[in-house]
């Protein structure tokens, strides 16, 4: 893995977040990109720019972070953009050839219900980019099995599934397929390609009603150290999509990290 892209917010957990952060960078030999996004405000008839003010204050915020947490042997750039959330998101990304965007369930909600907040589950659903979603003080430890879930195992993106091959290659960790077949399943769904056979080391299927409730009815059983889904507008969390805002009482798999990739189709 190359590049990490870590947005950083107000959260009592930034810290934490940011140290898991290094330490999988540290893991993975990956360049980590520090970063936060302002928005532009200005007042009729103004005179002063604020502009310089806000990526001053941006840019401080971010090294008075980073310097709580221990970057040894990790490249750490700090970089400060303006503009909306998820557009400057993807435009980062692409500038910075970004692999893997690293985000905390809670930017800024301090509600204790809350399992992603506005703002980490906006990133979920409104962009392209592979995340991974690490639960709140969760110390970063080797990743030695990956439950991957999905309900069809066609595969028309070439490139989709790289994030999880990396990880699976930089831990040396097994993957477990879960093939939940759903109400809306269709012939050939099941046929695993060659490329995705080469990738798991073992298969279970289910008959669930979602992708989501197959994950809640296996994923104990695999004791994963990861979550793997599938970023899709009708996939993993179904309902959960709808909203920006995921609460832990319609997710319950809190307690490990999930990656989520981009649509396999």
């Amino acid at each position: 893995m190359k590049n990490i892209l870590v947005p950083v917010g107000s959260s009592k957990n930034a810290i934490s977040h940011l140290q898991y952060a290094v330490d999988f960078a540290r893991a993975t030999g990956a360049r980590l990109y520090v970063v936060q996004i302002y928005n532009i405000y200005s007042k009729a008839g103004a005179m002063i720019k604020i502009d310089d003010i806000l990526e001053r204050e941006s840019l401080l915020f971010l090294k008075e972070h980073i310097s709580k947490v221990d970057t040894k042997g990790v490249d750490i750039v700090a970089k400060t953009f303006k503009g909306t959330l998820i557009e400057t998101l993807e435009l980062v990304s692409a500038s910075l050839d970004i692999d893997l965007i690293v985000l905390e369930p809670r930017i800024s909600s301090t509600k204790n219900e809350v399992f992603l907040g506005k703002t980490s589950g906006k990133i979920i659903k409104q962009t392209k980019i592979p995340a991974l979603i690490v639960p709140e003080d969760y110390k970063f430890r080797p990743i030695q099995t990956i439950l991957l879930a999905l309900k069809s195992a066609i595969i028309k993106k070439g490139d989709a599934l790289d994030p999880l091959k990396i990880i699976k290659d930089d831990f040396k960790a097994n993957v477990s397929l879960l093939l939940v077949k759903t109400p809306f399943y269709k012939p050939g769904d099941f046929d695993i390609t060659t490329d995705l056979k080469a990738l798991v080391n073992s298969v279970t299927e289910s008959e669930n009603g979602t992708t989501f409730q197959g994950v809640l009815e296996h994923y104990k059983e695999n004791n994963p150290d990861m979550l793997c889904v599938v970023r899709r507008k009708r996939g993993f969390f179904n309902k959960l999509w709808e909203k920006n805002v995921i609460l832990k009482r319609d997710f319950h798999s809190t307690n490990l990290p999930v990656l989520v990739l981009k649509e396999l189709k």
